[in-house]
């Protein structure tokens, strides 16, 4: 288990907004294998060791914590004590893996989130969950733009159908695109990706 650990020392996996507001019969429909896709990669984050963040959005009932421009009427989604700020069963953390909750579309716009990266000298990030073209896109460029490499975990983000995909096509000079299935072949590669940049 040691070896496995450090292994993966540098890198984190940030498991995005996998709530019921940002889930739907349309979403399901569009991407049937999001979920299972979403228990692989954690099965497999947690058997390598890769440490497991989860960021999640909650909103006081009573707005004080809403951006200005949902005040104004637009509905806000995951207000505490409502059935939409729940979790997907998959996407439930096990003891010991670190919740943060955030009230914007970016979770570096919490403070704890990249004081803990740095705490534990992660310097390579893969992003993951709900939506694609809001809450993952944001945070992923935040990463890239403090420092982090990045990689999304495509099959484990949904969104609408023209949303998902002109997100991961034109945004994707920021960050790489996987697979879930090939998280483990891409070790090596990024490693050296690391190493590279550490002579730069």
């Amino acid at each position: 288990m040691a070896d496995l650990k450090e292994k993966w020392a540098q890198f984190a996996l940030l498991l995005i907004d996998v709530q019921e507001d940002f889930w739907s019969e349309e979403t399901e429909a569009a991407f049937p294998e999001f979920r299972k896709n979403i228990e692989d990669l954690l099965k497999i984050c947690r058997d390598e060791r890769i440490d497991v963040i989860h960021i999640r959005a909650r909103f006081s009932s009573d707005q004080s914590d809403w951006m200005p421009v949902y005040k104004l009427g637009r509905r806000m989604p995951c207000v505490d004590a409502t059935q939409g700020v729940e979790l997907l069963s998959e996407a439930i953390e096990l003891p010991g893996e670190l919740i943060l909750e955030k009230q914007a579309f970016d979770g570096f716009l919490m403070n704890d989130l990249e004081a803990t990266l740095q705490q534990n000298n992660k310097r390579f990030l893969l992003t993951a969950g709900l939506v694609t073209s809001i809450c993952v896109l944001f945070t992923t460029v935040s990463a890239m733009q403090r420092g982090y490499l990045t990689a999304v975990v495509e099959d484990c983000c949904a969104d609408e159908v023209a949303a998902h995909k002109h997100t991961m096509e034109r945004y994707s000079f920021m960050f790489e695109k996987i697979q879930v299935a090939e998280l483990q072949a891409q070790h090596s590669r990024w490693q050296e990706m690391l190493r590279q940049l550490e002579t730069r």
